[in-house]
C-alpha cells in the first residue's frame, strides 16, 4: 500500500520504472485523442468539477489511461470525495503512477501522471480515507473504464520469513506483485500491537500478505523466492532476530495452496544441509501492522538494519532474478 511519505520520496528522488513505456509526439496524440482529452492529458489541463463521466460512477471496473491503456485504478478503491472529480485511495500497483512536485498557482502539490506514457491524470492529496489516507483526484477525461481481467484474477498468500521489513522489500521488487503488506497472523489475541508481538507471548508471526497477478508470477515461483531468500531451517530465528514472531511460515487459504507449498518445500530441500522447519498452516485471522511498518525499507534505506541486512539481500536478488524484477 502506498502512503504519503512514499509519494513525497518519489516526487523528490525519482519514480519507479514502469512495466513498459509508450512515447508519441504531440501530433500523434492529437490525432488519437479528442480535443478535451488532449488538453487535459498532454497539456496538463483540468476538467470542470462535477462534469466528468466517472464522477458519480461506482460499479466494479478497472480504470485505465485514456492515452495508452495502462491499468491505473481498481474501482474498489474509489470513493465519494465530494470534490467533483473521481477519487481513489490507491493505484492498481506501485509503479502505475508517476509523481511530480507541482508548484503552479502559488501552491505546492503532487501531480500524478501515467507512468507509462506521462499523461497528466490529476493530483494526489493526503486527505483521503484510512488506511492509506490518500485521495487520488483524477480527471474523468484522462481515464477509460475497462474489463481488464488482471484484478479479477489477483490472488493473495501470507508468508513469514523473519523480520517483515525484509520480506516485504524482497517481494515488492518482483514483477507481478501488486502489493506486499506487513502484518501479523497465527496468534491468539485480536488486533495485536507491535509491542505485544515483540513480547513473544501472543503467538503471532511477523508476516507479509502478498497480492499478486498469477498471469505474471505463479504461486510456485513466489514460494521458491520465499524459501531461497530466508533460512527455513532455523526454528524461530532468522540471523540475529530470535523469537516465535520470526518463525518461517506459510499460511495457506485452500488445499491447492497447501499442496503447492509442500511440493516446493520438497523441491527446495536439496538446497539446504539441514531439515526445513517451516510451519505450513491454514490461514487464520490476519492483522495489518502499524502504518510505520509499511514500505519500511523504501522509506528508511539509510537506517542501520536496512543498510546492513536488507540492502545486501536485495543486491543478491538482482544477481539471481534480474529478468523477474521490476526496474528501479
Amino acid at each position: 500500500m502506498i502512503h504519503w511519505d512514499q509519494i513525497l520520496t518519489y516526487a523528490k528522488n525519482g519514480n519507479p520504472e514502469p512495466d513498459k513505456r509508450v512515447e508519441k509526439t504531440d501530433a500523434e496524440w492529437a490525432q488519437q485523442l479528442t480535443p478535451e482529452q488532449f488538453q487535459v492529458t498532454r497539456k496538463h489541463g483540468t476538467e470542470r468539477p462535477f462534469s466528468g463521466e466517472y464522477c458519480g460512477v461506482f460499479e466494479l471496473a478497472i480504470y485505465a489511461c485514456v492515452c495508452c491503456g495502462a491499468l491505473l485504478f481498481d474501482a474498489r478503491e474509489k470513493f465519494e470525495s465530494g470534490t467533483g472529480w473521481p477519487s481513489f485511495t490507491q493505484p492498481i500497483q506501485a509503479n502505475a503512477i508517476k509523481y511530480i512536485a507541482d508548484h503552479s498557482f502559488g501552491m505546492t502539490r503532487v501531480e500524478t501522471l501515467c507512468n507509462t506514457c506521462d499523461a497528466h491524470l490529476g493530483h494526489v492529496f493526503p486527505d483521503g480515507p484510512q488506511p492509506s489516507g490518500l485521495r487520488y483526484c483524477m480527471n474523468s477525461v484522462a481515464l477509460i473504464k475497462t474489463d481488464a481481467p488482471m484484478q479479477n484474477n489477483r490472488k493473495e498468500i501470507v508468508l513469514g520469513g523473519g523480520c517483515f521489513w525484509c520480506t516485504e522489500a524482497i517481494f515488492e521488487s518482483f514483477k507481478g506483485i501488486i502489493n506486499a503488506e506487513s502484518g501479523y497472523s497465527g496468534g491468539q489475541i485480536p488486533n495485536p500491537t507491535y509491542r505485544q508481538i515483540c513480547s513473544g507471548n501472543t503467538g503471532h508471526a511477523e508476516v507479509v500478505k502478498i497480492t499478486y497477478d498469477p498471469q505474471v508470477i505463479s504461486l510456485a515461483d513466489i514460494l521458491r523466492v520465499h524459501f531461497l531468500t530466508h533460512d527455513p531451517t532455523t526454528l524461530n530465528r532468522q540471523g540475529a532476530d530470535t523469537g516465535t514472531q520470526y518463525r518461517s511460515v506459510v499460511y495457506y487459504a485452500n488445499e491447492e495452496e497447501k499442496k503447492t507449498t509442500l511440493s516446493i518445500m520438497k523441491e527446495i530441500k536439496a538446497e539446504y544441509a539441514n531439515a526445513i522447519v517451516t510451519e505450513v498452516s491454514p490461514l487464520g485471522p490476519y492483522y495489518k501492522a502499524e502504518d510505520y511498518h509499511q514500505n519500511y525499507f523504501e522509506l528508511n534505506k539509510n537506517q542501520p538494519y536496512c543498510a546492513a541486512v536488507i540492502s545486501p539481500k536485495l543486491r543478491k536478488l538482482k544477481e539471481k532474478y534480474t529478468d523477474k524484477l521490476k526496474k528501479p
